[in-house]
């Protein structure tokens, strides 16, 4: 069976890493593709899918609705797409799931169905601050944000991420508080190869898969932005005396986060928040390990954690 993967991120490196071998996929297909190759084959434009036999392509981005329009006005085929982020949505769009059996096994599919979950609007909102396609990665996560920028009004203090990769995170810090200045810190270019050694490989691959360029263009608002490329905390020399009222930690590992705890916590002003992301993923558990270290060393942190999908954790000082 000839298969193809729709998308070149973290997804698609969990597919990997998890369930589908990458000698199995006849190749990736990115609409915006950031390289020629992903995990040793090769990265084709949507666009190109006409010329090739196929018999499923296999959607890991969780942008189920943009890939589906743009997949209909190629002519392709609904009945060999499958949709393995639909959880994103309130409808199923998935209608071959026997051809999935047969690529991913049924207990993994199995796995996948009647996971739709429905989402009241929130009786705060008054207009939607954050798009559609915003939303669409993770609702409960930047509902919060939304909600947790509106009680930073009177917090001073610059905003930061640690742990940018493509940006969707930082572009709703960006338009959610368009007049602070937003520090981005992140290699750009994936983890550090001591400190990611052991882990999968589609999961080290995808976070190569970014540039600077790709995130600032990203941004409502690029001029608010400032690039710290490099690894963390040498990327934050000549920052020492800055102060933050909202800082989203984001870098997966466990030693990466230490060094995250350590330099942001002690800058935050009263009254802000770190948005501490995956501290209850069962695929990173580091994140809650460095969380432990830091308060055997400092003393229990006042945080409250979301039902987000990847479990994060909200500081607040």
């Amino acid at each position: 069976m000839e298969v193809y993967v729709y998308g070149t991120g973290c997804g698609a490196g969990e597919l990997i890493d998890t369930v589908l071998p990458a000698e199995r996929v006849a190749a990736f297909v990115d609409g915006s593709p950031q390289s020629d190759r992903f995990l040793g084959r090769p990265v084709i434009s949507p666009e190109e899918l006409a010329a090739r036999h196929y018999d499923l392509i296999l959607v890991t981005t969780r942008a189920a609705a943009a890939v589906a329009a743009r997949c209909d006005a190629l002519g392709i085929d609904p009945d060999r797409l499958f949709f393995l982020k639909n959880h994103a949505e309130l409808c199923d769009r998935n209608r071959c799931w026997n051809k999935a059996e047969a690529v991913l096994g049924a207990d993994f599919v199995a796995s996948l169905r009647g996971s739709q979950r429905l989402i009241r609007r929130p009786l705060w909102s008054e207009g939607e601050t954050l798009d559609e396609a915003d939303l669409e990665g993770d609702y409960v996560r930047l509902k919060t944000l939304e909600v947790l920028c509106r009680e930073l009004q009177n917090v001073p203090g610059a905003i930061a991420e640690l742990g940018v990769y493509r940006g969707s995170f930082a572009r709703c810090l960006n338009t959610l508080l368009p007049d602070r200045t937003l520090f981005l810190f992140d290699t750009f270019s994936g983890f550090d190869e001591k400190e990611s050694a052991g882990c999968g490989a589609g999961f080290v691959d995808a976070h190569r898969n970014t540039a600077a360029e790709l995130v600032l263009a990203r941004l409502p608002h690029p001029e608010r932005a400032r690039i710290r490329q490099g690894l963390f905390p040498a990327a934050a020399e000549g920052l020492e005396d800055e102060r933050f009222a909202l800082v989203s930690l984001d870098v997966d590992l466990e030693e990466s986060t230490y060094q995250g705890l350590q330099w942001f916590l002690p800058r935050l002003n009263a009254g802000g928040c770190l948005l501490l992301h995956d501290y209850n993923s069962p695929r990173l558990p580091g994140v809650r390990t460095a969380l432990r270290r830091y308060e055997t060393e400092h003393g229990r942190l006042h945080a409250v954690p979301l039902c987000d999908v990847n479990g994060t954790l909200v500081i607040v000082v």
